[in-house]
């Protein structure tokens, strides 16, 4: 089995409702999204001849989906009551709803899954809240 890997950085805030400790109150991260495509066999013609995937579409891919939550407010939906939501947008803040809870656990599927709509055979996605902890979604082996 052939793999490449590439990572992509964003930065946003969230908080996790309904959860006892430090990570109720809105915070920050510096999240890393880690991206491992894979092939059992390698391309045999064009531009993707002895290669899984051209680095270049992969890379820009990871990076144009990082950038799409790089400085948001990750809310999961049900979790603001409309009138906070309207304030915060009001002054300018960029809210990205989800329909889960913003763990990385779920964020990790959710890249997954939106990289595998787009045609990329994704084995597994790793996504780091912090240098030291981090999430990993894959594909059932």
């Amino acid at each position: 089995m052939y793999e490449l890997k590439t990572d992509a950085f964003f930065d946003s805030a969230h908080f996790l409702a309904d959860y006892h400790g430090k990570c109720e109150n809105l915070h920050g991260h510096r999240w890393r999204m880690e991206v491992t495509v894979e092939a059992a066999e390698l391309g045999t013609f064009g531009t993707e001849k002895g290669m899984v995937r051209d680095f270049g579409e992969f890379k820009r891919a990871v990076r144009e989906l990082a950038d799409e939550f790089d400085h948001t407010f990750l809310v999961e939906e049900g979790t603001l009551s409309k009138k906070a939501a309207k304030v915060l947008e009001k002054e300018g803040f960029q809210l990205k709803w989800l329909p889960f809870r913003t763990t990385a656990e779920n964020l990790a599927r959710h890249f997954y899954d939106m990289l595998l709509a787009q045609g990329l055979p994704v084995a597994q996605v790793e996504v780091d809240e912090t240098p030291n902890n981090r999430a990993v979604y894959r594909k059932d082996r």
